[in-house]
């Protein structure tokens, strides 16, 4: 799952990169394991942010020098301007712009199908970010679908290219980020770019409908429900996604609403919960939510699609990153706009590698998010020549709700420990913060 922040740092090419760590780790001369070795922090999209430091509260300072890597694009200041419009205390921007597009693209979808009927909606939705005439903003993209002009949306996150014929992104940009001063210093992220633009789709959508003149649609607004995390362990990234999704309602509205009326947002919550996310899918549903925005977690997607699909609805998440999703039985009717781990895998294998270590432990929460992306960041280990003694993989349940008690690892973190890895990759949400204070209790010498 994924912070968009300032374009200070160089453009990084992660192949050329990889090939120098390789190169270094197969020298033939690994510092020696043993237990003393100082062992580097590395996370993902669902923990690097900066309220996860909040998360150890007096501990905060064991992630400096905690890198990792996230869906990332480098976002325009006036973008996080708007943003802290709607959220003045925002500090974090962790898939805004993901959220943003998702909104925009199926406005956009809405008015070319000339419907708020969520299956036609979704048979638009794909080509909306391929051909046609290329635009970049909710004015000029929603004038010209109007017209019934064909449009290739290019966005906030969507940038290089369009959607594969899965929905979901064929190009992604990925960034490297640390945490220093228990925050993440903007001033050292890096941008790597990952995937083709060939596997974008070519299919060509279903014939624009074009609007006349103030015309307004016979059936309502088109109306929008948040499956966000608001509550759980990935509520610290919701404050930035709901801010996305109500600058995106006002910008759609703003530029003359979706079918001649303004487009309804409608919040509610995914709870990091398969049980509270359905229980908003079912109330979503009831009050005539055409697309629904989430969910926050790849796990709490796949609980709830069969829901979404048996309703009709559109479900377009802004943060699901599990590569199994791409093949998932969805009617036709699932999208993202972060892209598929498959292509994450490579750009944090990357990152890791750069640091030379010769033992990694890859801590993963037990759910396919988790178990996925430690999956496609050990195959990408092994294609560079790591063996199987080399990297060592664990897991961890995560804590069932919020009344569940924390997670516990203190036997993983002395296995680490006895293990002498010098390098351990922890994917996972706020609850993860446990498996660091654990490996800190474990007599683990954690590099800052």
């Amino acid at each position: 799952m994924l912070v968009s922040r300032a374009p200070r740092a160089a453009i990084v090419v992660a192949s050329a990169a990889l090939l120098l760590a390789t190169s270094a780790c197969g020298s033939g001369r690994p510092e020696e394991a043993t237990t003393d070795t100082q062992v580097r922090l590395y996370g993902t999209d669902g923990n690097m942010a900066n309220s996860f430091a909040e998360k150890l509260e007096d501990r905060a300072s064991l992630v400096n020098g905690m890198k990792g890597t996230m869906p990332m694009t480098p976002l325009q200041e006036s973008f996080k301007e708007r943003l802290r419009k709607v959220d003045p205390k925002l500090n974090d921007y962790t898939y805004a712009a993901e959220t943003y597009d998702a909104m925009v693209i199926s406005a956009l979808a809405a008015q070319l199908a000339g419907t708020t009927e969520p299956t036609q909606i979704a048979k638009q939705i794909v080509g909306v970010t391929n051909g046609g005439q290329r635009c970049e903003d909710p004015v000029e993209c929603l004038r010209l679908a109007r017209a019934g002009q064909d449009i290739e949306y290019r966005g906030v996150s969507v940038i290089r290219s369009g959607f594969t014929d899965a929905g979901e992104p064929s190009t992604a940009s990925y960034a490297t980020v640390h945490f220093n001063h228990e925050e993440l210093d903007d001033g050292k992220t890096e941008f790597v770019g990952a995937g083709s633009e060939s596997a974008a789709s070519s299919k060509t959508p279903p014939t624009a409908k074009k609007q006349r003149a103030g015309e307004k649609a016979k059936d309502g607004p088109l109306v929008f429900g948040g499956l966000l995390p608001k509550t759980g362990d990935l509520s610290l990234l919701y404050a930035s996604m709901g801010a996305a999704a109500t600058l995106a309602t006002r910008e759609i509205n703003a530029a003359g609403g979706v079918l001649g009326k303004p487009a309804v947002w409608i919040e509610g919550d995914d709870g990091t919960n398969p049980e509270v996310a359905k229980a908003t899918v079912a109330s979503h549903v009831r009050r005539g939510v055409h697309v629904i925005i989430g969910a926050g977690g790849s796990g709490i997607t796949r609980a709830v699609l069969p829901d979404v699909v048996a309703a009709g609805r559109v479900l377009f998440s802004p943060s699901n990153t599990d590569a199994g999703l791409s093949k998932v039985d969805d009617n036709g009717l699932y999208f993202r706009t972060a892209p598929p781990d498959t292509l994450q895998g490579r750009a944090l294998a990357d990152v890791i590698l750069r640091d030379g270590p010769h033992k990694i432990a890859i801590v993963a929460r037990k759910d396919s998010y988790g178990e996925g992306l430690q999956e496609n960041v050990r195959a990408e280990l092994e294609r560079v020549g790591f063996g199987s003694d080399q990297v060592k993989l664990l897991t961890y349940e995560p804590p069932a709700d919020a009344e569940a008690p924390p997670v516990d690892f203190s036997a993983g973190a002395k296995e680490i420990k006895d293990y002498g890895a010098n390098a351990v990759l922890i994917i996972g949400f706020a609850e993860s913060a446990h498996v660091i204070t654990a490996l800190a209790d474990a007599g683990v010498k954690i590099r800052h």
